[in-house]
């Protein structure tokens, strides 16, 4: 037997799974971790990852419980999807039954299942979080595109979602609303997710509100769309964002009564792959949703770092005629250069992947295009994460009392501030 032959990766290999490349936001930290291996100097403005460390009562609990070593129950821990139930009525005014929490190891996964559970069709706003899409690839579900407009911060609109409705008013249709937005940093006012909401409602839209960025909404009043749409709206929520905790791969998704059915299924998927969360992080994550002092205090302070930094980034861009929704929440910007098409065309460069490897290169400021957000490939736009900084530092200033002003960003958030000057500089520059 020609063994080669036999095995080759173009018969063997998912046709969904034929020529994908690793995550957009996984690719570009190692190549930003490498680059600093060798030496060069790098902004880290790539991978959304929180800058700010995990919080002590969090850290405590885990250490506490670091002997935790049973696999608990594949929903999760009784005491963790207690503590998710009550944040939600206490932060929402939401009732839910905590035997309709779902958690697992990370968000990303339980978006996975859900995608291979739900039959229906996925919609998403162009741009949208780069991993959203794949997975619907993977599975072979049929992906939409929402149209977006700057005027409306790149989010959906229910007339938009109203014309692709129309199209097939009974089709089984998964829409994710992201907010605070990754990659656009933009929210919803209770207005828009009212409007949201109803065409939902009337087309029996099933939302999944990725409210992952909620406890950083600038504004410290994240208001989820589950207020007005309860029976059609699943919650997604972890403390990889908000609570600083990333690498503790943890996330819940909550189910209101009306929608039972789809956790049992599942469930049983999750008890055929991961099995169960890690138990101590579990047992820690309880912190995260509880009610407390120091929970308070960090997210504020949190928030009025981020606040300052990203509105000063978007000060700093839109000075030099960049097209961009002011950030409401989360790490990000998502500038679109395209006022400024002539100059970078200049410069050589056809597509958005081609600027960003060509702005890492020659700034040292690594940023993802918008083409891997769902933007066409000849569109000058790019997402920026506004966390390259230590973040733990800069909540001992504020704790000191240090007012968060513009000295504070440059002397505690200087490789943000720095990296957003030197986008501006090369986009700017002659290079006659």
């Amino acid at each position: 037997m020609d063994l080669d032959r036999a095995f080759s990766p173009a018969t063997h290999i998912n046709l969904n799974i034929r020529g994908m490349r690793q995550s957009a936001t996984v690719a570009i930290n190692d190549l930003s971790k490498q680059m600093l291996k060798d030496g060069h100097e790098v902004f880290k403005l790539g991978l959304g990852q929180s800058p700010f460390p995990v919080p002590e009562i969090m850290t405590q609990a885990l250490q506490e419980n670091a002997f935790q070593k049973d696999y608990l129950m594949v929903k999760g821990l009784p005491a963790l999807r207690q503590s998710i139930v009550d944040y939600y009525e206490r932060t929402q005014g939401l009732d839910y039954n905590p035997d309709h929490v779902l958690v697992g190891p990370g968000t990303k996964e339980l978006m996975f299942i859900l995608q291979l559970t739900y039959y229906g069709d996925l919609v998403i706003p162009a741009p949208s979080w780069v991993s959203y899409a794949p997975q619907a690839r993977i599975i072979g579900r049929k992906l939409h595109w929402l149209p977006t407009a700057i005027e409306t911060g790149l989010g959906v609109t229910p007339d938009e979602l109203e014309k692709l409705c129309q199209t097939d008013p009974d089709l089984p249709r998964l829409m994710i609303l992201n907010y605070p937005g990754n990659p656009t940093g933009m929210t919803y006012s209770e207005d828009q997710l009212k409007e949201i909401a109803e065409v939902a409602k009337k087309y029996r839209v099933l939302i999944l509100s990725d409210e992952i960025y909620g406890g950083v909404t600038f504004s410290g009043n994240h208001v989820s769309i589950a207020r007005f749409y309860p029976e059609g709206t699943i919650i997604s929520n972890g403390i990889s964002k908000w609570a600083g905790a990333g690498g503790w791969r943890l996330g819940a998704f909550v189910f209101p009564e009306s929608l039972s059915w789809l956790p049992e299924p599942m469930t049983s998927v999750a008890s055929e792959t991961f099995t169960s969360t890690s138990a101590p992080i579990q047992f820690a994550a309880i912190k995260a949703y509880e009610q407390s002092a120091e929970m308070d205090s960090y997210l504020e302070h949190c928030r009025e770092i981020l606040a300052a930094l990203c509105t000063d980034a978007w000060r700093q861009l839109t000075a030099i005629g960049v097209e961009l929704a002011e950030p409401k929440g989360g790490f990000y910007l998502f500038p679109n250069f395209e006022p400024l098409r002539t100059a970078i065309e200049a410069k050589g460069i056809t597509s958005s992947m081609q600027m960003c490897e060509r702005l890492l290169a020659e700034t040292g400021v690594a940023c993802l295009p918008g083409s891997v957000f769902g933007r066409p490939d000849n569109e000058f736009s790019a997402r920026i994460a506004c966390v390259d900084f230590d973040g733990a530092e800069a909540l001992k200033a504020v704790a000191r009392g240090n007012p968060v002003d513009q000295a504070f960003l440059e002397i505690y958030c200087y490789p943000v501030v720095e990296a957003t000057r030197r986008i501006c500089q090369w986009l700017t520059q002659d290079d006659a």
